[in-house]
């Protein structure tokens, strides 16, 4: 602690699990437009990952909330949202926005599977072809109209869940801006940022778990898909890191009373967590999906580029929610002060935040199994070491040249380069 604080500003009441909260939220946000890309816009290049994305947003979708109602003292008051609900309470909104974002998540999937799970109930034995029997609700219809109407559900539940993932996470952002004894909340701009950084960590988040997934199932990339998510990712990214500097910029041109106190904060309270791990890493993560846009770069460079580049997104929007949540409490409403952030291991600590991580992850291998969205047709590749001589990508001459071959030896030697290989 240092300056002036209030006694009852010592504590942080809002840890690690609010935190990830509004994190885990995002990637729901961000995963679902990028389906909703391929089944609204008619983004073709999208479709190997359009059922993955649904299956990462379900999955994440159905740990998102847990965080938040781990923090209460009492959980289970959690359902009086919904047996009492009051619609003028913003807190309550969660409850609302996420029980309709949810039944449409789980009613687009149903749609989109209802072929598959009617196959599989006539096709499998055991538990699996009653647990695909009931799955099927008793809609066992699939002639060519059922499917077409099929398509149409799913292209109207697609156009409505684009909105609604904009409410689940722009209303997060609204709770914070809407708080006005706090500095480095109340901005009108903070319900945009928490939408656009949402946009960006879904995108890479979908990035990871396809190039993951690749690997596991031993399937090359599909190297368009994995470009197409390169440049929208880059694209949101911009708007995204300008949104989050103007922020900054509007407080220090407005030169308020709190200005003084923001300045204190990302300068000498949390300026490696904001400048090195939040903005830094936004940074490079744009130089290297721009980099990766180069075609004169070998395809296995631009592939383990754009990967890399989602990895480091997904830590930079992680630090952006540390930032806001606990960096907002770390200012004194004197002003004139700040707090301090104590790391615990186990009550809402760092270790069972690290089990909420990971959760989903559990969640999302168990619905592959039960639902794979893998696309019909798609071709096997051995993983094995490439030379540099399959590469069929033209030799780039000179600095940038030598670089790029430095980095794709590089690659080759640690052994990862199969995972990007082009056959």
């Amino acid at each position: 602690m240092e300056g002036f604080i209030y006694p009852n500003e010592i504590e942080i009441n809002w840890g690690l699990f609010i935190v990830l909260y509004p994190y885990l939220t995002g990637l729901v946000a961000g995963a679902f437009i990028v389906s909703s890309l391929y089944h609204v816009f008619g983004v073709d290049k999208l479709k190997p990952v359009s059922r993955l994305a649904l299956i990462s947003a379900l999955a994440v979708l159905l740990v998102a909330p847990l965080a938040l109602i781990s923090h209460l003292g009492k959980p289970l008051r959690a359902l009086n949202l919904m047996w009492t609900p009051n619609p003028t309470s913003a807190m309550a909104g969660f409850g609302y926005i996420y029980s309709f974002y949810l039944i449409i998540v789980l009613l687009e999937i149903w749609f989109m599977y209802r072929k598959d799970l009617v196959k599989w109930a006539a096709t499998k034995q055991g538990f699996m072809g009653k647990v695909y029997s009931i799955l099927t609700l008793g809609a066992r219809d699939i002639s060519e109209k059922a499917l077409h109407t099929d398509h149409k559900v799913v292209t109207f539940l697609a156009i409505l869940g684009i909105p609604s993932a904009a409410f689940l996470h722009g209303y997060v952002g609204f709770i914070f801006g809407a708080i006005k004894a706090n500095p480095w909340w109340s901005t009108p701009l903070m319900p945009v940022i928490f939408l656009l950084s949402a946009i960006v960590s879904g995108v890479a988040l979908l990035i990871v778990v396809y190039a993951a997934s690749c690997r596991i199932r031993k399937k090359k990339i599909d190297f368009d898909c994995l470009m197409t998510m390169n440049k929208y990712l880059w694209v949101f990214l911009i708007f995204a890191f300008v949104l989050e500097v103007l922020e900054v910029v509007h407080l220090a041109y407005e030169a308020e009373e709190e200005w003084p106190a923001v300045r204190g904060l990302i300068t000498t309270v949390i300026p490696f967590e904001y400048f090195v791990i939040q903005l830094g890493q936004m940074v490079a993560a744009f130089f290297l999906l721009l980099a990766a846009r180069f075609e004169s770069v070998p395809k296995t460079v631009r592939k383990f580029l754009t990967i890399a580049s989602g990895g480091m997104i997904l830590v930079s929007v992680l630090a952006m929610r540390f930032n806001v949540v606990v960096g907002g409490q770390l200012v004194s409403k004197s002003l004139s002060g700040y707090s301090e952030f104590h790391w615990p291991l186990w009550h809402e600590g760092v270790i069972p935040t690290i089990g909420f991580m990971v959760l989903p992850f559990v969640f999302l291998l168990a619905l592959v199994r039960l639902l794979p969205p893998w696309m019909a047709g798609e071709e096997e590749a051995v993983l094995q070491p490439a030379s540099s001589a399959e590469d069929d990508t033209p030799a780039v001459e000179g600095v940038w040249g030598w670089l790029v071959s430095g980095v794709s030896r590089s690659i080759s030697r640690l052994g990862i380069r199969g995972l990007w290989r082009e056959e």
